[in-house]
């Protein structure tokens, strides 16, 4: 199931933001998965489905050009150290 939503805007505030940013539901579905995710209420799952991408990294990409970054908690970050050592003998 999707949701829709509607909005309106003066048509001259709509034409600068068109001319900035061009579509601009699409811009809108962009910038919320980009606020959920950073606001931690959205999994890296959710905007991928939200986005369309085929994989995680195109999901840490598309985050990353918008300076945001993975969701890290100190138990992952501790993996990630524990594993380290593993990848380099690789």
């Amino acid at each position: 199931m999707k949701t829709s939503v509607a909005i309106e805007l003066p048509e001259d505030v709509a034409r600068v933001l068109r001319e900035r940013w061009g579509d601009l539901a699409q811009h809108t579905v962009e910038t919320l998965a980009i606020e959920g995710y950073r606001m931690q209420t959205l999994s890296a799952a959710q905007v991928k489905r939200m986005l369309g991408f085929q994989t995680r990294m195109e999901v840490d990409a598309f985050l990353k050009r918008h300076g945001v970054y993975r969701n890290c908690t100190e138990e992952d970050l501790d993996r990630d150290i524990e594993t380290l050592p593993q990848l380099r003998r690789q």
